[in-house]
């Protein structure tokens, strides 16, 4: 069954749902803020939170009678974006100054910085499908990409030309300024779970939620319980997806892509990416419950 820090049903309301990390924490190693959505005490609308690396500095930055979700830092790592469902995107400092509506879209979530930090991608609802925009990031009228397959959570290219989904269980590049698709990677991924499926920042490895095979004795009526784990793949195939960690919210990548954070049993977890063996290092969110239902976002600087 899904841990208490992500509920499949929470992804499937969504229809979607990266997250952040480093390996080593070490004294060399500067501290950046994770930001993430949780329970504030354990109770109420989710909220943003953000946490140094090193486990200090931990503190609520939004309030309010609506949950907040998916953050998404700008590329000089002072502001974010993220999604109040029921309202619309947001962007605020990291300090919590600043708060600026963006869209009134009460579904809109999954905003995704440009490298030049000057637009915003997110997803939409159209005609019953999830659908990539794309609007400047100061605020105004959203453009929706007209030629975009049906969508997960939006990342740019490195050069701002492309931007990658999940759609229908592959991970597709699409022109940025047209959605029409440029490439299919020929993935298999689930074609619900695995929305929140996220490229490493050298574009070499995709990192995603997948089902698994039950091994618990939980009972839901019927059968057992579906169980879900956290998987890495080659990009492109053939190699075989590995699956590094059962349970888990969604993951993405440090800057630095040697590390993946996660939500695990309502606590932060990061992960070094390239050891199969490796053990979490938890970072302690209080008596606050950490979500997964979207990803942290990892301070890029």
């Amino acid at each position: 069954m899904l841990s208490r820090g992500w509920s499949y049903a929470g992804a499937v309301a969504l229809g979607l749902a990266l997250v952040v990390a480093h390996g080593a924490r070490g004294a060399a190693t500067p501290a950046r803020w994770i930001v993430f959505t949780a329970h504030p005490s354990g109770a109420g609308a989710a909220q943003l939170f953000r946490v140094q690396t090193s486990g200090e500095g931990l503190a609520q930055f939004t309030t309010g009678r609506l949950p907040a979700t998916a953050p998404a830092f700008a590329p000089d790592g002072q502001r974010l974006a993220f999604s109040r469902l029921g309202s619309g995107l947001f962007r605020v400092n990291l300090d919590g100054t600043s708060l600026r509506r963006l869209t009134n879209g009460g579904r809109d979530s999954y905003p995704a910085w440009s490298p030049d930090g000057r637009r915003i991608a997110f997803v939409r609802p159209y005609r019953k499908e999830w659908r990539v925009y794309v609007m400047a990031a100061a605020g105004g009228k959203p453009r929706r990409l007209r030629l975009s397959p049906p969508a997960g959570r939006p990342t740019w290219t490195a050069d701002g030309k492309g931007i990658l989904t999940p759609s229908a269980g592959d991970l597709v590049r699409i022109d940025a300024r047209t959605g029409r698709p440029l490439r299919y990677y020929g993935l298999t991924l689930d074609p619900v779970t695995a929305q929140t499926a996220a490229l490493s920042p050298n574009a070499r490895d995709v990192a995603y939620v997948g089902p698994r095979v039950s091994t618990g004795p939980e009972d839901c009526g019927e059968g057992p319980c579906p169980q879900f784990g956290l998987y890495l793949a080659r990009v492109p195939p053939p190699h075989r997806p590995r699956r590094i960690v059962n349970d888990t919210g969604p993951a993405g990548w440090s800057p630095d892509g040697r590390t993946l954070a996660y939500v695990s049993r309502g606590a932060l977890a990061l992960r070094p990416a390239v050891k199969a063996a490796a053990k979490p290092t938890p970072i302690q969110v209080g008596g606050h419950v950490a979500t997964g239902d979207a990803p942290p976002a990892w301070q890029p600087r």
